[in-house]
C-alpha cells in the first residue's frame, strides 16, 4: 500500500502532537521529497549510513528521533560530512521526517514507555518537565529487585554496557523514572519525587558522586541505546495502522 507525503505527515502530527513540545529544532518533515511513499526506513539518527541505506533499501521516506536541524549548530553550509547526509536525500526524493521530544515523551510510542514495557514497568505515568512537556515516563517494576540485578536486566535488553551510581547495589529498586537519551540532570525530579531510581543514556562525572550521595539509583544505559525502542514502536504503529512497508536500520553506535 502506499499514501502521499501529506497523509503521512498528518498521522505524525496527530499521533506525536510535535506542536506541543518546545524543542531543541524542528519537528516533522525536515527535507522534501516525492509525494508518494511505499516504503519508510526508521532509524534513530539521520546519519550518512542510516540516509544510504534508506536509498539503498528503495524507501521514499525516512523517519528518524535525531534530524539534520538543531538551534545550537545555527546557520551551516551543507558540505563535508553534513552534505553526505542531506546531498543523498535530495539527490534521491527521499523525504526525511524527525521528532525528537515528541517521540521521548509519548505515553505509547515514546522511547521511555517502549524501554519501561520491555523491563517490566508498570502503571506508567508521565514524567520529567521540558519547559511545559513530559519527556519520560515513571511507574512501578511489576517485580523489585536489587539495584545490581535491574543492571543487570537493562544490560540483556538494552545489549549495551550499564553504569550504575548506587551506595548500595543490594538495596531493592521498586519505583523508577525513565527519560532516555542526555537526560543527565534528571535524577533530581526523580529524587523529589521519591523514586528509587532513575534511568537515562548518559552520565556525567559530578553525577555518579551526587546521585548516590542523595539516595537514588541512576543507571545509564547509552544514548542511543536508550533511544532504539521508541522509533520502532512508531515504526510498528505505522505498519499496522497505515498498511505502508516500513525497514529498520540499526546502528553499531556504542555511546
Amino acid at each position: 500500500m502506499s499514501l502521499t507525503r501529506r497523509q503521512l505527515q498528518q498521522f505524525f502530527s496527530q499521533l506525536l502532537q510535535p506542536e506541543s513540545y518546545a524543542d531543541y529544532g524542528p519537528n516533522g518533515l525536515q527535507v522534501e521529497g516525492g509525494k508518494r511513499i511505499d516504503r519508510i526506513a526508521f532509524a534513530v539518527s539521520a546519519t550518512a549510513d542510516s540516509v544510504a541505506q534508506a536509498v539503498a533499501g528503495g524507501a521514499q521516506a525516512l523517519v528518524v528521533h535525531h534530524g539534520l536541524f538543531w538551534k545550537f549548530h545555527g546557520a551551516r553550509p551543507i558540505v563535508g560530512p553534513y552534505a553526505k547526509r542531506v546531498a543523498p536525500l535530495v539527490k534521491h526524493d527521499v523525504n526525511l521526517f524527525a521528532y525528537h521530544l515528541p517521540l521521548d515523551g509519548h505515553p505509547e510510542v515514546g522511547n521511555a514507555a517502549a524501554l519501561g514495557r520491555l523491563i517490566g514497568l508498570e502503571q506508567q505515568q508521565p514524567f520529567g518537565d521540558y519547559q511545559g512537556s513530559p519527556t519520560g515516563v515513571k511507574g512501578v517494576l511489576a517485580q523489585p529487585m536489587a539495584a545490581a540485578l535491574l543492571r543487570q536486566r537493562l544490560r540483556q535488553v538494552l545489549e549495551h554496557e550499564v553504569l550504575l551510581a548506587s551506595a548500595d547495589p543490594d538495596a531493592l529498586v521498586g519505583s523508577l523514572g525513565i527519560i532516555t537519551g542526555g537526560a543527565n540532570s534528571e535524577w533530581r525530579q526523580a529524587a523529589r519525587e521519591g523514586l528509587d531510581a532513575y534511568l537515562t543514556g548518559e552520565m556525567s562525572e559530578h553525577d555518579w558522586h551526587e546521585a548516590q550521595e542523595a539516595g537514588i539509583h541512576m543507571y545509564a544505559g547509552g544514548h542511543h541505546a536508550t533511544e532504539q525502542f521508541g522509533i520502532q514502536a512508531l515504526m510498528e504503529r505505522v505498519r499496522s495502522e497505515l498498511g505502508v512497508e516500513c525497514f529498520y536500520i540499526g546502528s553499531d553506535n556504542p555511546a
